[in-house]
């Protein structure tokens, strides 16, 4: 049978000029979209750090709403009064701090040479100053990640947490308010001011909540390992800030 190469040869060239214009269009399109991508990611994370401080949309006992997307920017710049990022003993003002990803920090940081750049984002509640810190872990199947908000005794005022693939009913319930409403009043630091934490416990004694010095809040049902996610990252990573809230009491 005889083969029309000449033709096969055209569609074939067709068919490279069709991939190269549509990878080109493609290209052009992600890069149109790149200012927008960024913005919702600023936007998220803003909502974020502002929910930890209790600035929410908040209307039934169960909600989890943040503030919306047209206002987050203007109530953030007003709420967060100054930004740091603290590098070992040098802490200084960085506007733009909240865009640090603690995720890429946590993996430079392995090399021994670099110094970890830690964000910190201090606001006003009550008159009083609330800081806000980023934690980031792992949980059963994925990533998962929180604000932490503290006074000066880091004294846990209210927290975020988010997760990548939690189980729906049980590890994804971390991100309910009545888990995170949990968090808001315990202690991280022991009597004697040493830093322990907040455990989340299985077979807690308090399911209440009601003793806020006990370092522990009470697991979920059949999220074990999520749970202690929870609490390794919270251990983890606010011990990192412990010896600037020292310097705050001064």
């Amino acid at each position: 049978m005889a083969i029309n190469t000449d033709k096969n040869s055209y569609t074939i060239i067709f068919a490279i000029v069709m991939v190269l214009v549509v990878g080109s269009i493609l290209a052009g399109l992600a890069q149109g979209l790149k200012p927008l991508v960024d913005a919702n990611k600023r936007f998220e994370k803003q909502q974020n750090i502002l929910y930890a401080m209790g600035i929410n949309d908040n209307a039934g006992a169960g909600d989890v709403e943040f503030i919306s997307t047209d206002k987050v920017e203007d109530v953030f710049n007003k709420a967060i009064t100054k930004q740091y990022v603290i590098e070992g003993d040098k802490v200084t003002e960085d506007a733009k701090a909240y865009m640090i990803d603690i995720k890429k920090e946590e993996t430079k940081a392995k090399d021994p040479n670099y110094t970890r750049k830690l964000p910190l984002f201090e606001g006003e509640k009550d008159g009083n100053p609330i800081y806000v810190i980023p934690i980031r872990g792992k949980g059963l199947w994925d990533a998962i990640w929180g604000f932490v908000a503290v006074d000066k005794s880091m004294i846990i005022q209210g927290v975020y947490f988010d997760h990548k693939g939690e189980t729906p009913g049980l590890g994804a319930e971390i991100k309910q308010r009545y888990f995170m409403d949990d968090f808001t009043g315990e202690h991280v630091l022991n009597d004697s001011g040493a830093f322990k934490g907040v455990t989340v416990a299985k077979g807690n004694a308090d399911p209440k909540n009601e003793e806020k010095k006990d370092n522990e809040v009470d697991a979920i049902a059949g999220a074990t390992i999520t749970g202690d996610g929870v609490t390794a990252m919270i251990k983890k990573d606010l011990a990192m800030y412990v010896p600037y809230f020292k310097t705050l009491k001064n």
